[in-house]
């Protein structure tokens, strides 16, 4: 085990961390304009009286380095929960230390103690180096699923149909 290396789940005091993560991350995927989490935003969310989501901290010799963010999806085949990834960043100072492979086998095990049948996540297409890093982990793209959006005021042209 790598001493340098610490995982804990976050806190409220967490919360600029988690943004400046969730920033940064928007940023290497060119999608900062998208970005209008705020820290409020993520309190009332992330630890409000309703959590929807859950973030594993990974401190590299005591410094922020990445994160994790994930929540409990469901699989109607397999009847289980299931966790789903959708952020996981670790900072580019902090690459090839093993921390995003140490993120993603710490939420393989939570996924088994929670009794899970999956753990799924998205990648962008272009981003070849971390299509190879999971597939190296044991990750299979699923290419014949479609991920399918509504936001914004499509979701609320939909929520107004009768």
């Amino acid at each position: 085990m790598n001493t340098d290396l610490q995982l804990r789940p976050a806190g409220e005091a967490d919360l600029p961390h988690i943004l400046a993560f969730i920033r940064e991350l928007a940023e290497y995927e060119k999608l900062s304009h998208q970005v209008v989490a705020d820290e409020d935003k993520l309190r009332a969310t992330l630890f409000g009286p309703r959590p929807y989501a859950e973030v594993v901290i990974a401190e590299w010799q005591g410094r922020p380095a990445g994160f994790a963010l994930f929540f409990h999806n469901y699989s109607t085949f397999l009847a289980k929960p299931g966790i789903y990834l959708e952020d996981l960043f670790v900072r580019p100072e902090f690459r090839g230390h093993g921390i995003g492979k140490a993120l993603l086998v710490h939420l393989a095990r939570e996924a088994l103690a929670r009794d899970c049948g999956r753990l799924e996540w998205s990648v962008l297409d272009w981003n070849e180096p971390a299509i190879g890093f999971y597939q190296a982990l044991g990750a299979r793209l699923m290419d014949e699923w479609i991920i399918n959006r509504v936001t914004g005021e499509a979701l609320e042209r939909l929520a107004a149909k009768g």
